[in-house]
């Protein structure tokens, strides 16, 4: 059986674009870190709007880092930015690699993807501009090895 290319073509994104998709999906953005360093100075932002406060959501983080990053870990400290200006902090410690150097997470290579959720049941009892935004809390102000950070929420059904 032989298959036309642009048949084939067709085909292949379909299956992709389907297979990509996640409904649940209400925002998803990821930042890069210039060269894989990331200062303390170096605050990542994320604005989102809430329009509808009825629904709940689960909160997940990204990290992309290389594996030259010399830890097992990463403190993060998380603001959050509510729509009346006021702000709430947590402090985030995500485990990247087993209590025997083992890369936790994705990937191949040079590269490893984590996810990990921070928060489910979430609510937001204000419609408005939420900011979501990482300041790296390691013990040093320059820390090697960090690609990108993201976050994603997700309706919960």
């Amino acid at each position: 059986m032989h298959c036309r290319p642009a048949a084939f073509l067709l085909v292949t994104v379909l299956s992709l674009v389907l297979l990509s998709c996640n409904s649940n999906r209400f925002f998803h953005e990821t930042k890069r870190i210039p060269d894989g360093i990331w200062n303390t100075e170096n605050r990542i932002s994320f604005d989102l709007s809430i329009p509808d406060t009825s629904k709940r959501f689960l909160m997940f983080i990204d990290i992309r880092h290389d594996v030259e990053y010399p830890f097992a870990n990463i403190y993060m400290f998380l603001d959050t930015r509510f729509p009346d200006g006021k702000i709430a902090r947590d402090t985030i410690e995500c485990q990247l690699a087993d209590y025997d150097g083992r890369w936790l997470g994705s990937g191949s290579g040079s590269i490893r993807f984590n996810r990990f959720r921070f928060q489910k049941g979430i609510r937001f009892t204000r419609k408005g501009n939420y900011s979501f935004t990482f300041e790296q809390a390691m013990r040093k102000s320059r820390l090697n090895g960090i690609r990108d950070i993201g976050i994603e929420l997700e309706t919960e059904q």
